[in-house]
């Protein structure tokens, strides 16, 4: 059974949104991605509602069965993440008036899943994604790759397919790399 997971990476500026179907076997299929502007020029609450107004459009049409959310951070300029959490605030409400669950994951998370390094840089993340996604062309700007890379992120670490992927690999199956890479670091912690 597909399993459909909404990822937002959240902004002011730019909030990248994206929907991706992953299969049991951890193949992984775009399905929708784009990013939601505002202008810097535009008062906070205009910019909370455009994006606010996106979000709701996104998650009727796409009917996710759970959103996952770059969690916050704390950066040196406040007021970017202050935009930042203001963002994750209303795309948070939007999913919990539909009943949708919301999972949170960190940048290093989303890094170590989709590349086998919590240090990746944007690059690697979205050569990966466009790996993993079986994409002819790039996902861009990089926010619209950081919110594939977060939806499939949450469907590997929900644990979509773990024995599916690993009897893949066995049995000569398409497995991308960071799909091996994830399945033998979960093996190694459970060992632990």
């Amino acid at each position: 059974m597909t399993y459909r997971v909404m990822g937002v990476d959240p902004g002011l500026t730019r909030c990248g949104l994206a929907v991706v179907d992953i299969e049991p076997n951890r193949r992984s299929t775009l399905v929708a991605v784009g990013v939601v502007g505002t202008e810097a020029g535009r008062s906070l609450d205009e910019r909370l509602l455009v994006i606010s107004e996106a979000v709701d459009t996104w998650l009727d049409l796409h009917k996710p069965q759970v959103l996952a959310v770059e969690r916050v951070f704390s950066q040196l300029n406040v007021s970017t993440v202050m935009g930042t959490a203001q963002a994750s605030g209303v795309v948070i409400v939007s999913a919990a008036r539909r009943g949708i669950p919301v999972a949170l994951h960190t940048p290093t998370e989303v890094k170590a899943a989709v590349t086998g390094n919590g240090q990746a840089d944007k690059a690697a993340v979205t050569k990966m994604v466009t790996k993993i996604l079986r994409l002819d062309t790039a996902p861009r700007p990089a926010d619209a790759a950081d919110a594939l890379a977060l939806a499939i992120t949450h469907a590997w670490r929900r644990g979509v397919g773990l024995q599916g992927a690993a009897a893949s690999a066995v049995s000569g199956g398409t497995v991308t790399s960071a799909q091996r890479v994830w399945t033998e670091a979960e093996a190694r912690a459970r060992r632990r």
